[in-house]
C-alpha cells in the first residue's frame, strides 16, 4: 500500500469503461485515480475485470485501441491481482448465491479480500446482502 494510504478501492470493469468513455460518473473514478496518485488511497483491479474492459473496448473500437487503453491502464496507480484459489472460491460463492455476473464476482471477491470499497455504477451489485457486500462508491445514483 502506498505510504500514507488508507482508503482502499477495487474498480470494477464498468468503472473504467465509464472513465474511458467519460459517462456518468467519470468524475468520481478520475478523483479515486487522484487519491491512488497522490498516495491517499491503494487501487485494486482484478486480472478478470481488466480482461472484461479490454473485450468491450476491442469488440467496440477495436485492437488497436485497445492497446492504448492497455497502456493509459498499466500507467495508472492501479494494482492489477491476479486470481489465486482463495479469489476463485470466494468468486464461485457469490456466483451460487447471487444473480450477478461471474466477473463482477471477482471484484466482489476482491474488494472483500482486500477489505476495500467497491467503485461501480453496475446495478447488479444492488442485489448482494448487506452482510455479503463491501462498501460500494456508486458511480450513478440510479444504479
Amino acid at each position: 500500500m502506498p505510504a500514507g494510504a488508507s482508503e482502499r478501492f477495487v474498480l470494477d470493469s464498468y468503472a473504467l469503461l465509464a472513465y474511458f468513455q467519460d459517462e456518468e460518473g467519470a468524475d468520481k473514478v478520475q478523483t479515486v485515480l487522484e487519491m491512488g496518485s497522490e498516495g491517499k488511497a491503494h487501487l485494486f483491479l482484478c486480472v478478470v475485470n481488466l480482461g472484461e474492459v479490454l473485450y468491450v473496448v476491442e469488440r467496440e473500437r477495436g485492437v488497436s485501441r485497445t492497446h492504448e487503453i492497455l497502456a493509459r491502464i498499466e500507467e495508472m496507480p492501479i494494482e492489477i491481482v491476479d486470481v489465486d484459489r482463495k479469489m476463485a472460491l470466494e468468486a464461485a460463492h457469490l456466483k451460487a448465491r447471487y444473480p450477478i455476473a461471474y466477473a463482477d464476482c471477482f471484484a466482489l471477491a476482491l474488494a472483500r479480500i482486500q477489505g476495500a470499497s467497491l467503485v461501480t455504477g453496475d446495478p447488479e451489485f444492488r442485489t448482494i446482502k448487506p452482510e455479503d457486500s463491501p462498501p460500494v462508491l456508486w458511480l450513478r445514483e440510479d444504479a
